[in-house]
């Protein structure tokens, strides 16, 4: 059973991560819409597991997934700063492509109801 800290820990860490992405990090090879699906944080809180989902292609998923870990060092510091933890988590971060398949098949539903399929 996950811990009622850690769970609010985590999800503090995901939206400081979403304000950074979407206020702070500023470079073009960023995708347009870059969301935090899952924040797993370890039970020491020095580590955390950073699940992203990327709207775009195939190249924009890799370049985000690159911005993300080149500025790894920075995105940990204000985190660490805006939650107000002890340590700067290690931070790895992974693809979600769960919401993109779902907007997929969302999308073949409507064209089979449509009766275009």
């Amino acid at each position: 059973m996950t811990a009622p800290r850690s769970i609010r820990i985590s999800q503090q860490i995901k939206r400081e991560l979403s304000e950074i992405i979407r206020r702070d990090l500023k470079d073009e090879r960023l995708a347009p819409i870059v969301s935090i699906t899952d924040v797993e944080v370890s039970g020491d809180y020095r580590h955390t597991k950073v699940f992203i989902s990327v709207f775009g292609d195939e190249a924009q998923q890799k370049s985000t997934l690159a911005v993300l870990t080149e500025r790894t060092g920075y995105i940990r510091g204000e985190v660490c700063r805006r939650v107000g933890m002890r340590f700067a988590p290690e931070m790895s971060f992974f693809l979600d492509n769960s919401l993109e398949r779902g907007a997929r098949v969302s999308d073949l539903i409507s064209k089979i109801t449509r009766g275009e399929l």
